[in-house]
């Protein structure tokens, strides 16, 4: 479902990023003849192979960065994936030497039977619009997201939240009526999946004023304080190994002793927490 949006290919992206569809065909072909045979090469090693080859040299900043930006292409349309970490080094390999049974990306409609039903698994009820932006930013023609909505059939039921039509899945659905609000503290961290899932512009999960609290500079995505649901503040922890923690002024009080038991969960967890710090911001 990735692919077929064909981001590489529009003009956005090309201007961005200062690549065009004839170099990234040429760029996955030379990454699937360097990874035949199932070898392993780090991103480093890659990049060097790739820009020691004629017309890929003015690429190399493209294929160095950080953000992996030109390679994502290359996974979405199966022709590499991560493969065994070495130490802190990630690894790039062909899945069709190191996948058993690889049988090629599959096509759109049959993706979306797997991807929407475990989307909303995790965050339903949630528009198809939301399960758009948390897959490619909302780059899926209007119509194609529909029809694969549509494709799934009595396997999903609609409802109304606020007075916004979703989905849930029909076998959750009674099960997701009978939830009751949450009064839980939860430190989650960074870049948690209880905010990308919904997305950080969804205004019930977090307010809208405190969107650029939450999803900062270069795309990070802090750790938050979730109470009753709602994302509340958030956190870091210092080098000296004190959970900073800045609740929203505005937020429902937050129970110390709750931050209090989620510092133990996050001391067991991490082995570096010494202390905790709580101050409104």
């Amino acid at each position: 479902m990735l692919a077929a949006a064909r981001t590489w290919e529009k003009p956005v992206w090309q201007r961005n990023f200062g690549v065009s569809p004839r170099q990234m065909e040429a760029l996955g072909d030379a990454v699937e003849e360097l990874l035949d045979g199932g070898r392993s090469l780090s991103r480093a090693e890659l990049a060097e192979a790739l820009v020691a080859r004629p017309g890929f040299g003015e690429l190399r900043d493209q294929l160095t960065s950080g953000w992996g930006t030109v390679l994502k292409p290359l996974a979405w349309t199966g022709r590499l994936c991560h493969g065994p970490g070495e130490g802190g080094r990630t690894t790039f390999v062909s899945p069709r030497s190191y996948v058993p049974g690889w049988k090629g990306v599959p096509e759109p409609e049959a993706a979306a039977q797997v991807a929407i039903p475990a989307y909303l698994r995790a965050h339903d009820p949630a528009t198809a619009e939301a399960f758009d932006a948390w897959l490619i930013r909302g780059m899926t023609r209007k119509a194609d997201l529909r029809a694969r909505f549509a494709s799934l059939g009595g396997r999903l039921a609609e409802v109304e939240v606020d007075g916004e039509h979703a989905y849930v899945l029909a076998e959750d659905a009674e099960a997701v009526a009978r939830v009751r609000p949450s009064k839980e503290v939860r430190l989650l961290a960074a870049f948690d999946q209880y905010v990308l899932g919904p997305g950080t512009a969804d205004a019930r999960v977090i307010a809208a004023g405190r969107r650029k609290a939450v999803s900062r500079t270069a795309g990070w995505i802090a750790p938050v304080v979730v109470h009753r649901g709602r994302v509340a503040g958030v956190w870091d922890l210092t080098d000296e190994g004190t959970v900073d923690v800045q609740l929203f002024e505005e937020s429902p009080e937050v129970p110390r002793d709750a931050l209090e038991s989620e510092l133990a969960h996050l001391a067991a967890c991490t082995g570096r927490v010494r202390g905790l710090s709580v101050r409104a911001v």
